[in-house]
């Protein structure tokens, strides 16, 4: 008989990833369904011409918890509604009449004048509302559907604007807060970052991105370029001199990834263009099919950065991108708190708002305070802090005063310094516990509890409302993830789950997540303080907090 031959099994296909370049164009969400039907640029003219003058009843579902975002609005939170019921209820039961409205300020750069604007829109339309965000955006809540038109005008006839401050856009590029001054930048990223705003942002080249995609550009490492999509870190290279080193797909939230570094050097007169092609990589072979995983991070998480630099130079650049050194890494995070001698002899001041809380009144009076003291510039940042530039020296003491009088510390106790918090639940409808009004009453609590305690370095504590990590939560000392936790009386109430020891820079890493460790919000304080005076009592000479982390019993994590 004749031998028997193996039964050839079919080749499974592998199931597409929605990714257009491959070729598959076929809508496979109904996000991407909604973006194929109109693109969310175009909403702007139905709200200007329809539901600002029929109201928030005329609005179409589709815009409202979809395109709205393309021009920074989102529907808060409905008061009243627990965190427990966060996941349970749809949509329309969670939102209020009202929005959040983000004012996308790139570099975190305004003149006095534009501060005095976004104020003066925050008292007459926001219910004095404004929220200093780690994305250098400004944040207001309570604003009424008849009132955006009004809002953008006031905006735009001072430069400023909303456009893709959501959505699934090129978001607003984080900048160095004193780029064009620091006297130890490598160099000024700042042309690069008002080219990109020129030629792209608006434009219906990149107006239908897989998911929100985020830029960081700087010469110096104050913009946490490692949980960035896209970022460009100043570095001197040995033979071309000051210019870029080149990071992709870096993300939080659900699924943290740190960006990868490409070993390019870019110059900058050549950012704009190696953005677009990143930017343009992840339009056409982002993963559209399944929402969670349709941000760059899983792209470049599949390639690699050997594959993703050799698609960007082949195919969307034409020609080789030059190898370069990287950044050498700072000690310490770069804040900008406190104050600083600029390149030209003056001086700038940075402040520490309690957790990025403001309120439109005081940007209003910080516009006055820095106008008194001779400057016309001030300056956000990624941590939430706020700087007022080109002091004299003569100033800076009346300067610093005044500040302290609007709540804005020049010298904050290091925990104030160093905490952040997300919106949280007051706001936010994805979001479990509150978190700025505990992230407030937390640091009075550890002013008080570890008034007799120098920790000696700084120990960053952010505070999430929920998983998708807003306040960067994995990449803190101390990250906390709020969740509905069991007290010890068996009730359930407002939490988090510890992570400790992420880092960015020196300790670039994700936070050690012990089993169990949640806290309730009523316990938070007492917490911190236990962990932090294990870790000043067990610390080495130089050691830092993530440092000790690492090797700290579980015991003494708890």
């Amino acid at each position: 008989m004749p031998p028997t031959l193996p039964v050839k099994q079919p080749v499974k296909r592998k199931r597409g990833e929605g990714q257009w370049k491959l070729g598959y164009r076929e809508p496979l969400n109904p996000n991407e369904r909604s973006k194929r039907d109109d693109d969310g640029l175009n909403v702007r003219a139905r709200i200007e011409n329809i539901y600002a003058k029929r109201g928030f009843d005329s609005i179409d579902p589709a815009d409202l918890r979809g395109r709205f975002r393309w021009w920074g609005l989102y529907t808060q939170r409905k008061a009243g509604i627990d965190g427990g019921r966060t996941a349970a209820l749809e949509p329309e039961e969670l939102e209020d009449r009202y929005f959040m409205l983000r004012v996308r300020i790139d570099g975190g750069a305004l003149s006095t004048d534009q501060l005095r604007v976004v104020g003066e829109i925050s008292q007459d339309h926001a219910r004095d509302t404004a929220d200093i965000t780690d994305r250098q955006n400004i944040q207001y809540h309570w604003v009424e559907i008849e009132d955006v038109p009004a809002i953008w005008q006031k905006l735009e006839a001072v430069g400023l604007r909303t456009t893709e401050a959501c959505g699934d856009t090129p978001r607003v590029i984080l900048g160095s807060p004193v780029a064009g001054i620091a006297a130890d930048e490598v160099l000024d990223g700042d042309p690069a970052v008002r080219e990109i705003l020129d030629r792209y942002i608006g434009s219906p080249e990149f107006s239908n991105l897989p998911r929100k995609f985020k830029t960081a550009i700087s010469g110096l490492q104050d913009i946490a370029h490692e949980v960035n999509d896209v970022s460009f870190v100043g570095v001197e290279h040995p033979e071309h001199g000051p210019g870029f080193d080149l990071w992709v797909g870096g993300g939080l939230s659900t699924n943290p990834k740190l960006a990868q570094r490409l070993g390019a050097w870019v110059p900058l007169a050549d950012v704009p263009e190696v953005w677009a092609g990143v930017v343009s990589i992840f339009r056409d072979y982002g993963y559209r099919r399944l929402r969670h995983r349709a941000r760059l991070k899983f792209l470049v998480a599949d390639w690699g950065a050997e594959e993703f630099r050799r698609v960007l130079e082949e195919e969307y650049l034409g020609r080789k991108l030059a190898d370069g050194p990287a950044p050498a890494i700072p000690e310490l995070t770069i804040d900008h708190v406190g104050v600083h001698k600029q390149k030209d002899g003056l001086n700038y001041v940075g402040a520490a708002p309690a957790s990025g809380r403001v309120s439109g009144s005081t940007l209003v009076a910080l516009a006055k305070a820095a106008e008194t003291a001779g400057s016309q510039r001030v300056r956000l940042t990624p941590y939430q802090k706020v700087l007022v530039l080109d002091v004299p020296d003569e100033n800076v003491e009346s300067l610093s005063a005044e500040l302290a009088g609007l709540g804005l510390q020049v010298d904050p106790s290091p925990w104030r310094r160093s905490t952040m918090a997300c919106t949280g639940i007051e706001f936010c409808k994805l979001a479990i516990v509150e978190t700025k009004e505990r992230a407030i009453r937390l640091v009075e609590d550890l002013e008080q509890r570890l008034a007799d305690v120098s920790p000696d370095v700084p120990i960053s504590i952010h505070l999430n409302g929920c998983p998708n990590a807003c306040a960067r939560t994995q990449v803190a000392d101390i990250g906390l993830k709020g969740q509905i936790v069991t007290d010890a009386d068996g009730n359930q109430v407002e939490g988090f789950q510890v992570h400790l020891g992420g880092g960015l820079g020196l300790d670039a890493g994700f936070g050690r997540k012990l089993r169990g460790l949640k806290v309730t919000s009523a316990e938070l304080g007492e917490y911190v303080e236990r962990v932090v005076r294990r870790f000043v009592e067990q610390r080495t000479d130089g050691e830092r907090f993530a440092q000790w982390v690492l090797r700290a019993e579980e015991a003494d994590l708890k």
